[in-house]
């Protein structure tokens, strides 16, 4: 859609996306998708938006519905987590004309199955592994787009783009975590 996407950040946050400078949203979360949590989301961000649609405890035609309320509310694309079969990925393919995202913890996965089913990009989150894998999956299908997670520092980020990532994800500090800082500062300079 004209836009290059290279950074993404991890939240459903209302305020942290409205007060990100990241390229899109990531909008995982570890419950049962919601159409309202996806509807609110859109109208609260003015950055496009990757919406999780499931695919484990969440699956088949209810995956596929989520894909095309997701769709329906504007999201750029849908993620799908690790263990989605090939039968709820060829449901929410034959539903949307977006993108499908399929989060992946390791490299030992079909991915050619993967893509005739549907899925277009795939997101690497092997937590200390995924520079050793993004460097795989790369090394094997080199046109792939490929997002991954970037880790928790600089180095770890860097390392992730040298492997090959197209796109990194970032998870942002918590808003009280945040806050926590700014009441630091308001009692140290005694406002």
């Amino acid at each position: 859609m004209g836009r290059n996407v290279k950074s993404i950040i991890f939240t459903t946050d209302i305020a942290i996306i409205r007060n990100t400078n990241a390229d899109a949203i990531w909008a995982v979360y570890p419950f049962t998708p919601d159409p309202a949590i996806m509807q609110a989301i859109q109208v609260a961000s003015d950055k496009p938006v990757f919406s999780g649609v499931g695919g484990g405890l969440t699956n088949g035609k209810r995956s596929a519905d989520m894909s095309l309320f997701a769709e329906s509310w504007g999201s750029l694309g849908v993620i799908v987590n690790a263990p989605t079969s090939v039968d709820t990925i060829k449901l929410i393919n034959d539903v949307v004309d977006i993108p499908i995202i399929m989060t992946v913890i390791s490299a030992n996965v079909d991915f050619d199955e993967k893509f005739a089913a549907g899925i277009d990009v795939i997101n690497v989150s092997g937590g200390q592994d995924t520079t050793k894998i993004v460097k795989e999956i790369r090394k094997k299908y080199p046109e792939v787009p490929l997002i991954a997670t970037g880790g928790h520092s600089d180095e770890s980020i860097r390392s992730v783009i040298e492997a090959g990532a197209n796109a990194i994800i970032y998870t942002p500090p918590t808003t009280g975590s945040l806050f926590s800082r700014k009441m630091k500062e308001y009692r140290e300079f005694g406002f």
